[in-house]
């Protein structure tokens, strides 16, 4: 797994960031985040927010987003917290990116269940496009990361792309898939082969029928 080590704080950094503030769209949303945690309680919505913050950070730099220092610091004044408790939190959760990344950050499952499966081949996918562990690509479109568990065993192996996960791949399947996105094309999430989420492949093998319809079984107990 990739180190994770927060970007260093320059002053380009402070003149690119330090002025952050929400958009319109997003302070509503801030706002409503807060709001659904009892009076004192309002430093329970920094996940909410920094997940917030790092969208917005990616939709002014067109990538998946990242959350510079100044960035963390904002969030903190908004819950009147003390600065390292949101970086605590930042540090904690990889799915919040602590240095920037490419239009699409690649995060590769290599915990054993896919490593068994194949999650080898699906990085021998990557490397052939010139992606590399801890790094974006020249073009800026791809960042790869090893993470751990990604919670979507059944299915191995099986990539976080964004917002989307990709699962029972191939180093070709997986190859398919970056040159979509490299082409401007939305590849379809989910599994890559027929199978319904994680249905065993070729179909369901008991209550076949809740394939075609909301059958009521319970008749026949």
């Amino acid at each position: 797994m990739a180190e994770r080590l927060l970007h260093p704080d320059t002053p380009e950094l402070r003149e690119r960031w330090g002025g952050f503030a929400w958009t319109e769209a997003n302070a509503k949303a801030a706002a409503a985040a807060i709001a659904k945690y009892p009076e004192g309680r309002q430093q329970s919505a920094v996940i909410p927010l920094l997940d917030l913050a790092q969208r917005q950070v990616g939709e002014e730099t067109g990538t998946q987003g990242w959350l510079p220092i100044p960035v963390q610091e904002f969030i903190a004044r908004e819950l009147k917290m003390p600065p390292v408790a949101v970086t605590e939190v930042a540090t904690f959760y990889t799915m919040f990116n602590l240095a920037p990344v490419g239009k699409f950050h690649v995060q590769v499952c290599g915990t054993t269940p896919c490593m068994l499966r194949g999650s080898d081949d699906v990085l021998s996918a990557c490397y052939k496009r010139g992606l590399k562990k801890g790094h974006t690509t020249k073009d800026g479109l791809f960042t790869l990361t090893e993470v751990e568990c990604l919670g979507v065993c059944a299915n191995a192996p099986m990539v976080q792309i964004n917002d989307d996960n990709f699962e029972d791949l191939t180093e070709a399947s997986m190859g398919a898939i970056l040159d979509a996105l490299a082409e401007g094309k939305q590849p379809k999430p989910g599994p890559q082969i027929e199978r319904q989420t994680s249905a065993p492949e070729g179909g369901p093998t008991t209550l076949k029928k809740m394939a075609e319809r909301n059958y009521d079984y319970r008749g026949q107990w």
